[in-house]
C-alpha cells in the first residue's frame, strides 16, 4: 500500500502523530508500505505541489491502494484525482472548510471540492464518530462507507515520579492556531490572576498571524511573568511538564478527535477544555469540566473551580487515568484501515455519472 501524507511525517502535531503512529502498526501487521511525501503547503497548495502530488499518486499501478492524508486529499484537483488508477481510501481527520478563520465564499469552496473527492474514494476513514457523523449529515457521505479508526494509546513507560510543580502549574498543548483558542485561555488566565498559578503553552508556530498575536496578547493582558509559550519541544521535556502539571487547558474552537486529551489522562491530569467537536466523546464528564467554546468567563470560571478545589481535581484526576487505562492500542486501528484498503468495494453511491 501507499501512504500519502503532505509535509513531514515527524512534525510534532495530533495529526502527524496519529498518521506516524497507525503506519507503524500497519507495518507491524505484515503490511508494505511505501510512504508517499506531499508537498507541505496542503490545503492551500502551490501548484507545483498540487501537480507533484497528483503525479505520484497517477502512478500508482491499479493493484496498490493508497491511503491519503486529508490535509491533501480534501483539496486536490477533483478532475485529476479521478484519473488516479489506484484505489483511494480517505482519512480524514476533520472536514478542511471547519478550520475557524475562514471566510464563507473559501469555506464553501473548500466543502464543496472535499465532497466531490470524498465521492471518488474506495473507502473514508475517519479518526471519531463525530466526523463519521459530521461526513454523513453534512457531506452526504453514505454511511457504510466510513470506517471510524480512532486512535490508539501508546502507554509510556515509567518516567520518573509526579512532582507537581509550585505554584500550580496549567499546561495547554496544541498548534499556535487560531482553532486551538489559546487566546481564549489567555484571556481567562487574565481573570484569575488573585490566584497562585503558573502556565506553559506547547506549540509549534502554525500560523504567523496567530502566532504574533499571542505573543503580544500575553504582554497586552500583563501575564509574561506567569505564562511561557515554548514553540516546539522534545518529548522528553513535554513528558517532563506533564509530570509537573496539576491540569491540562485547552480552549479548542474544535477537534475532530484531541489526540492530546488521550496523552493528559494518560498523565492522570483533570482537563479543562470545551465541548467542540469529538472533546466530549474523547473527554469522560468525570475527568473535567468542558464548557462552550469562546467563552472565556466559563473558561476562567472552569479554571478557577478546579485550581481551587484538591477535592474535584482529585476525582478528575483519577477519572482521567481510568480512561486511559480503557483505551485501546494502534492494532485495531491499523485492522480498521487495512479492511478499508484490502477489503470488499463498498458501492459508490456518491460518485458522479
Amino acid at each position: 500500500m501507499a501512504f500519502a501524507v503532505p509535509g513531514d511525517i515527524e512534525t510534532v502535531t495530533g495529526g502527524y502523530l496519529y498518521d506516524r503512529r497507525l503506519a507503524d502498526a500497519l507495518v507491524a501487521s505484515g503490511i508494505n508500505l511505501h510512504h508517499l511525501t506531499l508537498g507541505d503547503s496542503f490545503p492551500h497548495s502551490t501548484a507545483r505541489d498540487m501537480t507533484d502530488a497528483l503525479t505520484q499518486l497517477g502512478r500508482l499501478p491499479p493493484d496498490c491502494p493508497a491511503l491519503v492524508d486529508g490535509l491533501a486529499f480534501g483539496a486536490l484537483d477533483t478532475g485529476r484525482l479521478s484519473q488516479v488508477r489506484a484505489p483511494l481510501v480517505a482519512l480524514v481527520h476533520h472536514p478542511l472548510a471547519l478550520e475557524p478563520g475562514l471566510g464563507t465564499a473559501q469555506a464553501r469552496e473548500m466543502a464543496a471540492r472535499e465532497m466531490a473527492n470524498l465521492a471518488l474514494a474506495r473507502h473514508i476513514v475517519v479518526t471519531s464518530p463525530h466526523i463519521a457523523n459530521l461526513l454523513e449529515t453534512e457531506y452526504g457521505v453514505v454511511r457504510d462507507r466510513i470506517s471510524v479508526a480512532k486512535p490508539g494509546f501508546v502507554r509510556n513507560p515509567a518516567t520518573g515520579p509526579r512532582r507537581a510543580a509550585t505554584p500550580p502549574l496549567i499546561l495547554s498543548v496544541g498548534l499556535l492556531a487560531r482553532r486551538k483558542g489559546h487566546d481564549i485561555l489567555m484571556r481567562a488566565l487574565a481573570e484569575i490572576t488573585d490566584l497562585d498559578w503558573q502556565a506553559v503553552i506547547v506549540g509549534r508556530a502554525h500560523e504567523t498571524d496567530t502566532t504574533r498575536s499571542l505573543h503580544d496578547l500575553r504582554e497586552e493582558l500583563g501575564l509574561s511573568a506567569r505564562l511561557r509559550l515554548t514553540g516546539e519541544i522534545s518529548q522528553t521535556r513535554l513528558d517532563a511538564l506533564y509530570r509537573e502539571a496539576s491540569l491540562f487547558a485547552l480552549a479548542t474552537r474544535y477537534e475532530g478527535y484531541g489526540i492530546v486529551f488521550d496523552e493528559a489522562m494518560g498523565h492522570a491530569l483533570p482537563i479543562v477544555s470545551t465541548i467542540a467537536g469529538a472533546t466530549p466523546d474523547t473527554v469522560p464528564q468525570a475527568a473535567g469540566l468542558l464548557v462552550p467554546p469562546d467563552d472565556v468567563d466559563a473558561f476562567a470560571g472552569a479554571l478557577r473551580r478546579l485550581l481551587g478545589d484538591t477535592r474535584l481535581r482529585k476525582t478528575c484526576s483519577e477519572a482521567a487515568r481510568d480512561a486511559a487505562a480503557r483505551l485501546g492500542g494502534w492494532s485495531h486501528a491499523a485492522e480498521v484501515v487495512s479492511a478499508a484498503l484490502f477489503g470488499p468495494i463498498v458501492a459508490n453511491t456518491n460518485a458522479p455519472e
